[in-house]
């Protein structure tokens, strides 16, 4: 499945905050892609970008692999943020901000991380478990 291909119909929708699900994922094995659009946001040098969270399940043991995928305002791939679980991913856009509330019980609930776009994509982040500690995840274009 062609992950560029379905990225482009979840845009193509408009739909924020809605879960769009491609394949099937079973015991057996198979692919399935959850695929969530939070939104675009537009730079203070008036650059564009629409931002969407990806779950790729794949494997015998369900493995998943989560990203922050990045377009332009043409709908095209610019690169992504990898993140180690699903619980790390972006819960909204909102205001040029990425936010990241702590859904994961190993983390403080209190804490959220906002991740500011309006200078444009950050080379690396830092998302807050607790006030002291967290991770930092890296943009790449490939």
């Amino acid at each position: 499945m062609d992950v560029e291909k379905i990225s482009l119909t979840v845009l193509k929708s408009k739909a924020i905050g809605k879960r769009f699900i491609f394949g099937k994922w079973d015991e057996k094995g198979g692919m399935e892609y959850h695929l969530i659009y939070l939104g675009s946001t537009k730079t203070n040098n008036g650059k564009i970008y629409k931002i969407m969270n990806l779950v790729w399940l794949w494997g015998l043991s369900r493995r998943a692999t989560n990203r922050i995928l990045v377009f332009n305002g043409k709908n095209q791939y610019v690169g992504n943020y990898y993140l180690t679980m699903i619980t790390d991913l972006p819960t909204q856009l909102e205001n040029r901000k990425l936010i990241f509330e702590n859904i994961s019980s190993d983390c403080d609930r209190k804490v959220v991380s906002k991740i500011s776009l309006a200078n444009g994509l950050p080379k690396e982040f830092f998302r807050k478990c607790t006030r002291e500690s967290g991770d930092i995840y890296s943009f790449t274009n490939q």
